[in-house]
């Protein structure tokens, strides 16, 4: 079975999307005492710059279980499928820990542990390597049944101290654990983003059909979704913990309709997110030759983009408080604060921030190119990792 440029094409979008998630919250004058989503402090354009960028984690969960499906259609080799999964879950957790944490904090005492979209594909890996011989149906609904009920499960009426929520609750909802002066936090709870990673394994039987039979298959899942995401919304009982509420007037009653809760990605957080990843696949292909020679670049080596661009964010970030005047004593590390000192005015306006993420995004094509090139070329064992 060939490679699907669709894939890559839409991998590559997201990836694009989020350096503009990560340069804003490193270098954005207020990320580090407002949230982009609060309707009392945000902006129209701040949030829907937050917002756009709820499509990439999602969409990248969603097509590392499609690419599963679809390598192993291609070696039919359940044992080297298995084994393979089982090592790079636990290389992805090691790096997320590791390289990752470091390039978000640049905090060599690594008092905050971050486990986030890296780890939780890393743990959805070991998963699916234990459920490879299962029916892809028979996983695409599990999949389903976590997206759809996951939510449920802090109307369950535990004992607040009790053994099974205290087992229970970092797999399903953020949690912090502090120790010894750091502190362990559970930012993307693994098993609401092993569903997005199952339905994304069953969906992979979808790449085998022709591609006008697959266009409107994924246009009509893509609108559906949409559809249903706005009618669930509309009705404001279940789907999302954060109810809608009026606003002072129709465009922050708007975003109250769409601010939907991505920790743990909610069900209609699922919807709106992957309906338009639906609709992205579906045309794909149709896109100018030009913009898919770009994104596909990107596409190819998600793995070693998303860890290049956290390093130079963060160098940018660095310099950004130079110029500012800022000395380096002054820079603080520990505190989750990318080095920017706290209760001292850093940071550049919105404007700024999308220029930065230009300038991000080009910077990292002709690595990202040769890496394509070089991973193209090359056999080697531990480019499988990477």
């Amino acid at each position: 079975m060939k490679r699907q440029p669709s894939i890559d094409i839409v991998r590559g979008i997201v990836m694009i999307i989020m350096a503009l998630d990560h340069v804003r919250d490193l270098m954005h004058a207020d990320s580090i005492t407002q949230s982009p989503t609060d309707l009392a402090t945000t902006s129209p354009l701040l949030f829907f710059t937050r917002f756009i960028t709820h499509l990439c984690a999602p969409t990248f969960v969603f097509l590392a279980g499609t690419s599963v499906y679809l390598s192993l259609q291609k070696t039919n080799n359940f044992t080297e499928t298995r084994q393979l999964l089982l090592k790079r879950g636990l290389w992805l957790i090691l790096l997320e820990f590791t390289i990752v944490n470091f390039g978000l904090f640049f905090d060599i005492g690594f008092h905050t542990l971050l486990f986030e979209v890296i780890a939780s594909i890393g743990f959805g890996f070991i998963a699916l390597s234990l459920l490879l011989k299962v029916r892809s149906q028979t996983l695409g609904i599990i999949g389903l049944l976590i997206i759809v009920c996951h939510n449920l499960l802090p109307l369950i009426p535990f004992a607040e101290n009790s053994v099974i929520k205290t087992v229970l609750a970092p797999f399903f909802s953020p949690v912090v654990f502090p120790f010894s002066g750091r502190a362990f936090v559970m930012g993307y709870p693994p098993i609401p983003w092993l569903g997005i990673m199952l339905v994304g394994f069953a969906a992979g039987k979808f790449f085998e059909l022709a591609e006008e039979k697959r266009k409107k298959l994924f246009t009509k899942i893509g609108l559906s979704a949409l559809v249903l995401f706005t009618i669930i919304r509309f009705i404001n009982i279940y789907g999302d913990p954060a109810l809608w509420t009026t606003q002072k007037n129709a465009v922050f009653t708007f975003l109250s309709f769409m601010n939907v809760t991505k920790y743990p990605p909610s069900l209609l957080f699922c919807l709106v997110t992957l309906g338009i990843m639906f609709l992205l696949l579906a045309f794909a292909d149709q896109f100018h030759n030009k913009a898919k020679e770009v994104t596909l670049v990107y596409g190819k080596v998600p793995l070693f983009y998303f860890v290049v661009h956290f390093y130079v964010i963060h160098i940018l970030t660095l310099s950004m408080l130079f110029i500012q005047g800022f000395d380096w004593s002054q820079f603080e590390f520990a505190s989750g604060t990318f080095g920017r000192p706290k209760g001292l005015e850093s940071g550049w306006p919105l404007w700024t921030i999308y220029l930065i993420w230009i300038f991000v995004v080009g910077l990292l094509y002709k690595p990202s190119q040769w890496f394509g090139k070089y991973k193209a070329e090359n056999n080697f064992w531990w480019l499988k990792y990477i």
